[in-house]
């Protein structure tokens, strides 16, 4: 299977010519956050979903054992970007008991199910990098903590600028996402999915018009 996956994102990187590519996969993030592909920073079953409508919230801690003991049922804690994250599924009051708040992200475009997984991504691309073209069961949201974000989707284009930029697609579209802008873009993204369902299925039915990769090229030259 991972001989399959690898090979179809070879064939979709080498069809889009970028700098390069980066695919968010199941491999576990290590310690090192290096430039390179997207890896899986934690992953939370979540049985169910707060009633309403449904956000994500970024907040920093101080130290790991702070951030666990204001975790709710929908929280999963980490440690990224010189910083500890407390990531959690929730209304858009929510806010936990201290740290910082960063950002709320959404609503997020659920579509019913079962039971739910949250998977959180983290990764540091150079301007010109891409995932290769794919699709989610659930929507999918994107944070930036530096940088600049660029979404391409059958229905154009979306750009994000700077720190704290966010971006959401709902479950379905083809989308190519690429870091744009002249800095490195390091962030986080949320695949919040059916349990049932494979969370990320790469994709040939659909080839973008580039509008990122135009978008690049301004950049680069101003």
């Amino acid at each position: 299977m991972r001989t399959m996956l690898g090979a179809l994102a070879a064939l979709t990187a080498a069809a889009w010519p970028v700098t390069a590519s980066a695919q968010a996969t199941a491999r576990p993030c290590e310690a090192t956050e290096r430039v390179g592909p997207a890896c899986l920073l934690a992953r939370k079953q979540l049985p169910t979903l707060p009633a309403g409508k449904v956000y994500w919230h970024l907040d920093r801690f101080a130290s790991k054992d702070a951030a666990e003991k204001a975790a709710a049922a929908t929280s999963v804690v980490s440690e990224a970007f010189g910083s500890v994250w407390l990531f959690t599924i929730a209304d858009a009051g929510w806010r936990p008991r201290g740290g910082k708040h960063v950002s709320t992200v959404g609503p997020l475009p659920i579509a019913p199910a079962a039971s739910y997984a949250a998977e959180y991504i983290r990764s540091v691309f150079d301007p010109g990098t891409t995932a290769p073209l794919h699709v989610h069961s659930g929507p999918e949201a994107f944070f930036a903590v530096e940088g600049d974000t660029c979404l391409e989707t059958p229905d154009g284009v979306r750009i994000g600028r700077g720190a704290g930029n966010q971006l959401m697609i709902e479950a379905g579209p083809p989308m190519l996402l690429m870091a744009i802008g002249k800095v490195p873009r390091k962030g986080f993204a949320l695949i919040l999915h059916d349990a049932e369902q494979p969370p990320t299925t790469l994709t040939h039915a659909w080839h973008p018009e580039g509008l990122c990769a135009r978008q690049l090229s301004l950049d680069r030259t101003r």
